[in-house]
């Protein structure tokens, strides 16, 4: 994708950061973020910011190609603390964000969904599957796919769904920012190279498909590029549970801080993840390329 005016939102976020720092070295691109888990420090000089929320009336969709929607209250926990501004957020604010985009001649949409609404699986999910929304958080984004729906039904527009399996990057990335929503990988990672044991909720056999961000920026510019419509699963097909999570940590960073097992305190909690990318493989080629051995040797390097 090149000289495109492009807009993401959440621009200033882990995910949004370093999509919007890729695109930004072939796009005029604009960032909005209200800064509440994003910082303007994960941005490059070529990225424009802009301090905003997705519940202004007055965006920055002026001749923008497409639109990336990444912003959101992120997490189950997050939302639950205030499901009405989860709410307003994560479903208004998405309503708001596009209309906008569309009265601007935008036809061309990116967003974030979720994976957690397959519930615990240890066999890949399609996206043709059933799905549940079991908190306020998986409801939104549900809330979210059937709007995409109505654009495109109504509005002829594309909108692609991401949904997106356990995102990682690391502290010495753009992760940092984000303390305890930060994802485990990261979290882990940071703990063990100061010595301190990583607490995991009961013993630690959980499962997680986790994909690296690069990975999950690559897939979002292919969305874009190949104007997809519908929704689509962006992971790796392949999982790790916590405890061997922590022994690969031990064994990049040269340590051996044990975990310390603790009582789950979520009354909702998936326990396994994996993601079957095959549709996002036929529309457009993409698949991962960064195991996840070699995404824990990239996260723990700054440590070393």
């Amino acid at each position: 994708m090149q000289n495109k005016r492009i807009l993401v939102t959440g621009g200033a976020g882990f995910i949004g950061s370093n999509l919007a720092n890729r695109l930004a070295e072939d796009n005029d691109v604009v960032a909005v973020d209200d800064l509440y888990l994003g910082t303007p420090e994960n941005l490059s000089s070529d990225v424009e910011f802009v301090d905003a929320s997705v519940l202004d009336d007055d965006l920055p969709t002026e001749g923008v190609d497409v639109l990336y929607h990444l912003a959101a209250l992120s997490s189950y926990k997050m939302h639950e603390e205030d499901p009405t501004t989860g709410a307003r957020v994560n479903i208004e604010g998405f309503v708001n964000a596009v209309e906008q985009a569309r009265n601007d001649g935008c036809d061309t949409v990116v967003y974030a969904t979720t994976s957690s609404i397959y519930g615990s699986r240890t066999e890949p999910s399609p996206e043709s599957m059933d799905v549940v929304a079991r908190t306020g958080y998986e409801a939104s984004k549900l809330a979210r796919e059937r709007y995409a729906e109505y654009f495109h039904h109504h509005y002829d527009m594309h909108l692609a769904g991401m949904r997106f399996f356990s995102v990682y990057q690391g502290f010495g990335g753009a992760e940092e920012h984000k303390g305890e929503y930060a994802n485990t990988v990261a979290q882990f990672a940071h703990k063990i190279a100061n010595g301190e044991r990583p607490e995991l909720f009961g013993d630690g056999s959980q499962t997680r498909d986790f994909t690296h961000v690069d990975d999950i920026v690559r897939g979002l510019v292919l969305a874009a590029e190949h104007r997809l419509q519908g929704i689509y699963n962006l992971g790796t097909s392949e999982s790790y549970s916590f405890n061997e999570m922590v022994s690969m940590i031990n064994d990049a960073l040269g340590t051996d801080v044990e975990p310390a097992y603790v009582e789950n305190p979520f009354e909702v909690y998936v326990h396994d993840t994996m993601a079957d990318y095959t549709k996002m493989h036929e529309a457009t080629g993409w698949e991962p390329e960064v195991s996840f051995e070699d995404g824990v040797e990239r996260v723990c390097e700054p440590y070393l």
